[in-house]
């Protein structure tokens, strides 16, 4: 009776295959996944102090942490709109170098409150405008002189030609290095900053336009006398000023080939299979050494003062820039070659 009744009281099993509601072993629960913590973001506060009177320009706030300097820049020149980002250089130290603008913010050596020094770079001018304007110039001025228009030498010689042909040939000569320059800035070179301070612009210009008309005047004048060793002496020249012309362009086109369009990266450069570029294994800058060789031709070519004049504090000019760009390189690579010089092989 007992079974019987326990038995009544208890759910059976179906028949057919349903499950029972008898008590059977506890089903394991199913855990839910865990969801993933982000990682909080940490931003920055960015102080902008003035350089020179550590006034406070601009503070911004929630900066993310991967923000480049040119970013920073945009953002500074929202709350001071005469401050255009070409203008600034944004620094560490009042007195120290110039921020990137591909650096980054999280990988400078500054805390979450970061501090920064600015300084007016003063108005801005394109490299492209600026080399336009200051190789177009002496293209123009000695095409005047050579064309002997008025009021430059005495009336009898306006639009009269010279009598030797070392003139004629130098006007080609002096017109082919320009004109070559100018095709080089539009179509060849890649500037790694976009602009330069404005008044440089006034200072490049009165250097070769005042050359330019300076050498003209003697070159074209109506008592100029040819070189000393005559179409022998003129012949050597024209062969030197068109081989360094050459090798200058070389030069041009292999830079460029190390930069990417749009990029600042920079390499080693390295000599190519273009033999004028094999100088590469002994000069840092061989552009600068060609430029130096094609005004040497021209010197002797034309055998003028004024141009001898020209070629050394060119010289002198170029070898400063070379020399910067060694240093340069030789800080920034490691493996940079040893046995290069900045412009003279083995001897500058």
């Amino acid at each position: 009776m007992d079974t019987l009744a326990l038995e009544a009281t208890q759910p059976k099993k179906a028949q057919n295959g349903a499950v029972s509601l008898l008590p059977g072993p506890p089903t394991p629960a199913k855990r839910k996944p865990a969801k993933k913590t982000k990682k909080a973001v940490v931003f920055f506060e960015v102080e902008i102090l003035d350089a020179k009177t550590k006034d406070k320009l601009c503070f911004l706030d929630k900066v993310e942490p991967n923000a480049t300097i040119g970013e920073i820049k945009s953002m500074f020149h929202k709350s001071h709109p005469q401050w255009y980002p070409a203008r600034q250089s944004i620094r560490l130290d009042p007195k120290g170098k110039s921020l990137k603008d591909e650096d980054v913010l999280q990988h400078l050596p500054v805390g979450t409150t970061a501090t920064f020094y600015f300084r007016d770079l003063g108005a801005q001018i394109s490299w492209v405008t600026v080399f336009l304007t200051e190789y177009a110039g002496p293209l123009l001025i000695y095409l005047m002189f050579y064309f002997r228009v008025p009021f430059i030498y005495a009336p009898k010689y306006d639009f009269t030609t010279s009598k030797h042909w070392v003139v004629h040939l130098a006007c080609m000569c002096h017109s082919f290095h320009y004109v070559k320059r100018l095709l080089e800035t539009l179509f060849v070179h890649r500037f790694s900053h976009g602009t330069m301070p404005l008044r440089n612009i006034f200072k490049n210009c009165t250097y070769y336009w005042g050359f330019a008309a300076w050498m003209a005047y003697y070159i074209n004048h109506p008592l100029y006398t040819p070189p000393t060793y005559g179409e022998q002496q003129i012949r050597l020249a024209l062969t030197v000023f068109l081989f360094c012309q050459i090798g200058n362009f070389s030069i041009h086109i292999a830079l460029r080939n190390l930069r990417p369009p749009g990029s600042k990266t920079r390499k080693i450069p390295y000599p190519t299979k273009n033999p004028f570029t094999w100088i590469f294994l002994l000069v840092s800058c061989p552009n600068y050494t060609y430029e130096l060789g094609s005004w040497l031709g021209f010197t002797l070519m034309t055998q003028c003062l004024p141009v001898a004049f020209f070629t050394l504090v060119g010289f002198i000019q170029m070898t400063v820039w070379a020399k910067g760009k060694h240093r340069s390189y030789l800080k920034e690579f490691r493996d940079y070659p040893t046995l290069r010089s900045p412009i003279l092989p083995f001897i500058l």
